[in-house]
C-alpha cells in the first residue's frame, strides 16, 4: 500500500498554514483545483482530475482553503474573502503558468471572481456544479424568519448537512460577507473559454440557477452540459469520465 505523501504548506499574512500538494509538468498552463464549501483537496474528483493530468504531463494543484481539510484555522472566522485570498496566494506563489481554474460549487464562485480579477492569469474555467452568491438565494434566502433573526442577532447557525455528519457552521460574517462578493448582479465580462458541467438531479444548485450563469457570462466560447442523473457530487464513472473529456478538449485549445 503506498503512503498518502504529506501536503506541504504557504504560510498565509496572519500566520495560517494552507495545505497544499502540487505537480510540475511540461504544459505552459497548469490546472487549480477550487473545491467546495467544506469540502477538502483529496476529494474524488480532485484526484481524479489530478491523475488524468498528470499522465498527460500538465501542472497540476490542489489545496484546502482556510480551516479546510489539512489548512489550519477556525471555520467560524471563514468567509468568501478570505477563501478567495487563499486561492489567490496559492495561484501567485504555486501554480505553474497560466491556470484552467476547475471549480466546483463554491470553488465556482472564486474561479469566476479570481477570472475577473485576474484574467491574464486564466487561461480558461471549467466550473461543476458552480454556486456562485450562495450564501444569498441559495442560504440566506431560504432560511426561516427564526433563522433569519438569529444571524441578525449575531448568532450563528448549525445548518444540517446531507455530505457531513456534523452540521455546517454558518455564521453571520460569512452571510455578511458573501453578500460583498456578490458576482451575479449583472452581465459577466469574462473573455476566457468556459465549460460548466451541472447535473440535473442537484438537490443543492438547480440546473435552471446555473443556465442563467451560462447566460451572464459574456465569453463567446462557452458550453453547458447538463447530467439528467446528475447530483451535487458528480462524482460517479460517468459524470468523472465526463469532467476528464472537458478538460481534454480545453487542453487541446491551449
Amino acid at each position: 500500500m503506498t503512503d498518502t505523501p504529506q501536503p506541504n504548506y504557504l504560510t498565509a499574512p496572519d500566520g495560517e498554514r494552507i495545505a497544499y500538494h502540487s505537480h510540475p509538468g511540461t504544459s505552459d498552463f497548469g490546472l487549480l483545483w477550487l473545491g467546495g464549501f467544506k469540502s477538502d483537496m483529496d476529494g474524488t474528483k480532485a484526484l481524479a482530475i489530478e491523475e488524468w493530468a498528470r499522465a498527460r504531463d500538465i501542472s497540476t494543484t490542489r489545496f484546502d482553503y482556510f480551516a479546510h481539510g489539512a489548512s489550519s484555522g477556525d471555520f467560524a472566522a471563514g468567509t468568501i474573502s478570505r477563501w478567495t485570498r487563499d486561492t489567490e496566494q496559492v495561484l501567485n506563489e504555486v501554480a505553474q503558468g497560466p491556470q484552467i481554474l476547475i471549480g466546483s460549487s463554491m470553488g465556482g464562485w472564486i474561479a469566476l471572481k479570481l477570472a475577473l480579477a485576474r484574467p491574464e492569469a486564466v487561461k480558461a474555467l471549467m466550473l461543476i456544479a458552480p454556486a456562485p452568491d450562495f450564501t444569498g438565494d441559495l442560504m440566506w434566502d431560504t432560511f426561516s424568519p427564526e433563522i433569519q433573526a438569529q444571524l441578525s442577532r449575531g448568532e450563528p447557525y448549525e445548518q444540517p448537512s446531507e455530505y457531513d455528519d456534523a452540521p455546517y457552521l454558518i455564521t453571520p460574517q460569512l452571510i455578511e460577507d458573501g453578500r460583498r462578493n456578490f458576482v451575479l448582479t449583472g452581465a459577466l465580462p469574462l473573455t476566457c473559454p468556459v465549460r460548466i458541467a451541472q447535473g440535473m438531479a442537484d438537490p443543492d444548485v438547480p440546473w435552471e440557477r446555473t443556465l442563467k450563469l451560462t447566460r451572464q457570462i459574456e465569453s463567446p466560447d462557452i458550453d453547458l452540459t447538463l447530467v439528467k442523473n446528475g447530483d451535487h457530487r458528480f462524482s460517479d464513472p460517468h459524470c468523472l469520465t465526463l469532467l476528464q473529456n472537458m478538460l481534454q478538449g480545453l487542453a487541446e485549445r491551449q
